[in-house]
Order: C-alpha cells, then structure tokens, then sequence
C-alpha cells in the first residue's frame, strides 16, 4: 500500500481557525493515516518536503453545473449528450486544477458524469450530483419561451430540470432522481435568473408538493436543496424541511430565524451574478434574463452579512456558466471584502463537508479523512488571494492520495 509523508507542513485546520507549523501528515491509501509533528515515515514511505507551505484540505464548491457550458440553458435539451459530456471533462479537470476536490451540482450532473469520475475515466472533483431539478409548469428549469407548448422530459436530454406538478407527480419525479442515485434533490422554490417566462419574486410549488418532495428525499436517507431568491420563497421552504437554500440573495431576518431553528444551509452564489453582468451576454444570457440579474445581483452581498452575523451556516458556491466558469475561486474574493477570511475558508471546507454528510471524510486533514489537500504558498486565513490565483500559489493538488497537479519540483 503507497504511504507518503509529507513533512515540514504548515497545517491548516479550518475547523479551529488555525495554521500550525512544522506538522506532518502520513497519507496510506488514499485517507490520512497520521497527523503530527512526531510522526514517524514508515519504511519505503516517500517523504515530500514542504519547505513550510500551507498544507489545507481540498476545497468544496456546492454549486455548480458542470454541464453548462453556455449561459443559454434553453438550448443545452437540443444538444448531444456526448458533447454535453465532452464539455463537463473539461471543465471539471479545470475545477480539480483550482484545488476543487469535490462539488455538489444541483441540477444537470447525472449518476454517469459522476461514475466516470468516481472510476477514473476522467479527472475531476468528487460529484454529489442532484439529477435533474424538479420544477413546476413554467418554473425555473421549464426553458419553453412562451410560444412552445411542447417539452420533452427524457432522461437522456442533457438540461437541467423535469417539470412536474400535483402531489402525485412531484413525488414521482423525486423517486426517478433518487432511483439514478442522486445524492439530494432540487427543487425550485422561486423564479431565476436564467429561466424565461417566470418572476424573480414568484413562489413555485404549492406547500404540499414541496413536502411531498421532502418526505420522498428523507425517505431515501437524502435531503432537498432548493432555489430560491425572496424572503416568502426561502421560508416556505425551511417550514417545509428544505436543508439547504441556493442563493437566498432577498432573505429577511424572518427568514435567518428559521436558518436557525432548522440547522438549514445557505449556499449563496454572489460570483455568478457578478459575472453575468459584466460578461452574461458574451456567453449566451438572453436579454431578459440580464434585466432579471440586476435584480438580486446587489442584495446578495447585504443577505450574506445578515446571514453571518446571525451564525447561519454558510457554504461556498459559484452557480457560473459557460466560459464564466473560469472565475470559480473569485467568491473568495467577493466574501473576503464582508466576512472574516476563516470563516469564508470554512464555507468552503468543514460546512461544506457537513451539508453533503461527509463530516470528518472531506474538508479537514485528520486520521481516516480522505487525503484530498493542497499545498499553497501563503496563509489563507491572513489573505483569501492566496486561493484566488492558482496558477501562483497552488503547488499541489492531492486527491484521494493521488498528486493530480505537482507544482513542487517548480517552486
């Protein structure tokens, strides 16, 4: 069995806020064995030095769509699965080579993007993958334009939702993404960006359909996520057992009490909006979905203050499409300009991990964690822009014990 030392590390551990140095950490087969100064190399171990670089756990992007390669989502159902496939490998050895180790993708991903990773075929992050998102009639992922009364739901059809409504139906749809192995289920609880017939400030689902969802998803021993932008929308939600909210951009402190009382999740996605209004047009963003952009692009950053000083959990998510993808790391940026540095790095490692129920597996460097780490020169926890530009500061990506970016033998 492989074992690798890596010694001479600075030790960041996000959960207790701190960077400890001169650390080693023992890595046997593909989980962290050992942890601490005084750990000793086993007979054949290769040792690798760190010099004193920060060595931090891979981070965790919980939102993102690896299958959008454009902004103009209503044309990806008219396109081939295998290109769709083609395009995600891409993009996702891209997130690996920012220090990205696992994402979830709340709509889009499927059971097969996911094994490819998971056997090897590709490289790329771990994927919790959602299926597609549950949506209603003329919901956030129904992309019809108003003239077209027709919509084909196969399961093939590489877009990013199924439109269902009625009790008996959601429930239906639920199980059929549950049956694929889907890791939660979306639902859309509010109108979006990027959709063309619906409202930012709609509420979508009845209260029944959206519990009937929860059941289905707690049932499984799996959880819902669901979009949503206004105050009504995200606590509809939370009342009906949603875990974690996508966005949230025009939440209100009626809605940050029930984040609480419920130990939900928030994943606000601040970057995406950014983005698209500097460069939304250029990778396919109809018009109207660029007035719609306007609308939350600002009240994000206001609904992640409130949401932080109440201690609401907070995990990171970007939501980027098309070429935009490429400024996945830029929330740090975004969040560093509100929040304290530790704790936008948690959003991204030990509360990411406990959203997708991988505690102690992902976001932290310990015995039995998986070995996924980066070594970064620089202190994260004193300045976020050591994780903003790999190409500077990422030396070296570890996943599951395996270097799949080395850097070192540059420095």
């Amino acid at each position: 069995m492989t074992e690798v030392l890596y010694d001479r590390a600075a030790l960041l551990d996000p959960e207790a806020g701190t960077v400890t140095a001169g650390q080693r950490v023992l890595v046997r087969g593909g989980e962290v064995a050992a942890v601490g100064a005084d750990v000793e190399a086993p007979e054949g171990a290769r040792v690798v030095d760190l010099a004193g670089r920060t060595l931090m756990p891979g981070l965790v992007d919980c939102h993102v769509h690896v299958n959008a390669h454009s902004a103009d989502l209503s044309g990806m159902s008219d396109q081939s699965p295998a290109y769709i496939a083609a395009t995600a490998a891409v993009e996702l050895r891209a997130m690996l080579h920012r220090g990205f180790t696992t994402v979830r993708d709340p709509g889009g991903a499927d059971f097969g993007i996911h094994d490819a990773v998971a056997e090897g075929l590709i490289d790329g992050p771990r994927i919790h993958y959602g299926g597609k998102a549950l949506s209603q009639t003329g919901g956030h992922t129904d992309m019809r334009p108003r003239g077209r009364g027709v919509r084909d739901d196969h399961h093939c059809c590489p877009d990013m939702g199924v439109v269902c409504d009625g009790v008996d139906e959601v429930r239906r749809a639920a199980r059929e993404q549950l049956r694929t192995g889907a890791h939660h289920v979306k639902v859309m609880l509010s109108g979006g960006v990027a959709s063309p017939t619906d409202r930012i400030d709609s509420t979508q689902f009845s209260t029944e359909e959206i519990r009937a969802i929860v059941e289905e998803a707690e049932a499984a021993n799996r959880y819902v996520a669901g979009h949503a932008y206004t105050a009504r929308a995200i606590n509809r939600g939370l009342a009906a057992g949603v875990r974690s909210i996508e966005h949230g951009n025009l939440l209100d402190e009626s809605s940050v009490e029930l984040f609480l009382e419920h130990g939900a999740f928030l994943v606000p996605t601040l970057v995406t909006y950014r983005r698209m209004a500097v460069e939304g047009a250029e990778y396919g963003l109809p018009e109207g979905s660029l007035r719609k952009n306007a609308l939350v692009l600002d009240a994000g950053l206001r609904a992640l203050e409130l949401a932080h000083e109440a201690g609401v959990n907070l995990c990171y998510g970007s939501d980027l499409l098309g070429g935009m993808r490429r400024h996945q790391l830029e929330e740090f940026r975004i969040r560093g300009a509100v929040l304290p540095a530790v704790d936008v790095v948690r959003s991204a490692t030990v509360t990411a991990a406990r959203l997708l129920g991988e505690e102690g597996r992902i976001g932290r460097i310990a015995p039995g964690a998986l070995a996924d780490m980066l070594v970064v020169d620089g202190n994260p926890l004193e300045d976020l822009a050591v994780l903003t530009d790999p190409d500077t500061h990422l030396k070296l990506v570890v996943q599951g014990g395996e270097a799949k970016v080395d850097r070192l033998s540059r420095a």
